[in-house]
């Protein structure tokens, strides 16, 4: 069963790569394309919305003959990803605890 990442599961998974290290586009696509199954398609919208949000600034880097545009997270980057992290923190909990109950049940106890 696939499961579909919501805008802000995409939103936060950009900003945790990003709290680590500036990263170019192509790049960024592919470090979230090692663990999910998304398009190149689906990741430019997210990065504009976060830039929009002021969550990220860019700057290009010249590269042999052309501009890679980078991504940084910004300070407000920062503070919305913690608030990611700690709404996940409690999303996740309840999840698994209806997940636990069910294979419980399951289980026959």
């Amino acid at each position: 069963m696939a499961m579909q990442l919501s805008k802000e599961l995409m939103d936060s998974i950009v900003l945790a790569l990003l709290a680590q290290e500036d990263l170019y586009g192509y790049v960024l696509t592919k470090s979230v394309q090692d663990v999910f199954a998304v398009s190149e398609s689906t990741m430019y919208p997210v990065l504009r919305r976060i830039k929009e949000k002021d969550w990220v600034t860019t700057y290009d880097e010249p590269y042999e003959g052309r501009n890679r545009r980078y991504y940084q997270i910004t300070d407000a980057g920062r503070s919305a990803l913690a608030e990611f992290q700690t709404d996940w923190q409690q999303f996740q909990g309840k999840v698994n605890a209806i997940l636990t109950e069910e294979a419980q049940h399951d289980d026959g106890q």
